[in-house]
């Protein structure tokens, strides 16, 4: 039995018992509240529209954030360098024997947004002489010292990066001199010093951000090169 029709039978039965205490009830406004209530409840199968409560919109508010803090992330991530190279037709960079020191020089294109790290390592053979303290006295080693390995480094900050493009230059530190324990004198009272050093190679690493190796240059060269 349907509702409605359920409703009215009870709706007829409550107006015999009253009829009993000679109670007359007004049946046609009773029957016309009852539908009327019916007329608002929801129908079977209706849609009802139901209110969002607050913690469903501060939700909604929360995951709008998310969304658009990701957007801006992925559109401000800064892009590096890909293809980084030497610029023109130069596939080596130019070096200067300063003597106890090699400068590597060039221009690099290709880079990105980022601060720039150039490293240069180079390994010569020193030339070095013997001094005996007591009679300040100087005179060529029993042999020439063992090939040495100095580096150096410069930081480009990324503000001098223009179109993907930016100069450097990068020298390397002296070598320790005099060397400790003078090994190449007669014994190890003189002093060992190093007057010159004859670079046979090279490396320049270059970084973009520093500890991302984004280019590596090696160099061979005899001392009539530099």
């Amino acid at each position: 039995m349907h509702f409605p029709a359920l409703s009215l039978f009870f709706l007829q039965s409550f107006a015999g018992v009253l009829s009993m205490f000679h109670v007359v009830p007004r049946v046609d406004k009773l029957h016309g509240l009852v539908f009327h209530a019916l007329s608002r409840a929801p129908r079977r199968g209706a849609m009802r529209k139901i209110p969002k409560v607050k913690g469903e919109k501060n939700m909604n508010k929360v995951w709008a954030i998310v969304v658009l803090f990701a957007l801006a992330t992925v559109l401000t991530t800064p892009t590096f360098a890909s293809s980084v190279h030497l610029k023109g037709d130069h596939s080596k960079p130019a070096f200067t024997d300063n003597g106890l020191t090699l400068t590597g020089s060039g221009e690099l294109a290709g880079l990105g947004f980022g601060d720039v790290l150039v490293n240069l390592s180079a390994v010569a053979n020193p030339t070095g002489t013997c001094g005996n303290p007591g009679g300040n006295t100087f005179q060529a080693p029993g042999q020439n010292p063992a090939p040495v390995t100095v580096t150096g480094s410069v930081s480009i900050p990324s503000s001098e990066v223009k179109n993907g493009n930016t100069p450097f230059s990068v020298t390397t530190n002296s070598p320790t001199t005099p060397i400790p324990g003078a090994p190449d004198c007669p014994n190890p009272s003189w002093t060992e010093i190093i007057t010159d050093m004859s670079f046979t190679s090279a490396v320049i690493t270059v970084q973009q951000p520093p500890g991302s190796v984004v280019l590596t240059v090696s160099c061979s060269f005899s001392p009539s090169d530099l």
